[in-house]
């Protein structure tokens, strides 16, 4: 389950890169924050697995083009949480650069997985802003089928003027739940976190 998510998650990249937003300037934004892809993320729950940032990523993004897009660099990566209390993963995909009107862009990525083979809509994205932040996040359910059984996939996406990802967080009950009983308020706290430790100064 885990590699199929992963191969579905790279997709976005490619429509990430593809995208086509709306002009509001002549210029580009400063670049001023990267992705990095640390050992561990929310506050080391989970433990990096695979780094395909060079591999799928740059695959991904191979043939796209944009306009309003300077200078993407991929950033794909899975973790793994091996807590006894909570077993599972966390998947990352986005990319870092400079990126002309982001507004819109959290859909598209999270439409760009609902395409990915053998995923399905189940909740559709809605807009979440964690309690004491500013930054908005879009959520939805995915149903992924393999094998003939059907788990559902809360993600989340984030986007600014330079950092954008999709987030999947994959465990035993979120699997099981029914994709309407799922937190997605809790997902995109998740997000929130990861958005934090991975989004860095440059320099």
């Amino acid at each position: 389950m885990v590699i199929g998510i992963v191969a579905g998650a790279v997709l976005v990249l490619g429509a990430i890169g593809a995208v086509a937003v709306r002009l509001t300037g002549s210029g580009f934004p400063e670049a001023r924050y990267r992705l990095t892809v640390p050992k561990t993320l929310v506050d080391g729950k989970y433990e990096l697995l695979q780094d395909r940032s060079e591999t799928d990523g740059r695959k991904a993004l191979e043939g796209t083009y944009d306009a309003k897009v300077h200078d993407p660099k991929p950033v794909v990566a899975q973790y793994a949480s091996e807590s006894p209390k909570e077993s599972g993963a966390l998947l990352v995909s986005g990319m870092y650069g400079r990126f002309k009107d982001s507004a819109g862009a959290r859909k598209k990525m999270l439409r760009g997985a609902a395409d990915s083979e053998g995923a399905f809509v189940a909740v559709r994205a809605r807009d979440i802003t964690p309690p004491g932040s500013d930054v908005t996040l879009s959520c939805q359910v995915l149903t992924v089928r393999q094998g003939g059984a059907d788990s559902s996939l809360p993600m989340c996406a984030w986007a600014d003027e330079n950092t954008g990802a999709t987030v999947g967080l994959v465990s035993e009950e979120t699997a099981q739940q029914k994709a309407w009983d799922v937190d997605l308020a809790k997902t995109a706290a998740t997000t929130l976190k990861v958005r934090t430790e991975m989004r860095q100064p440059i320099g």
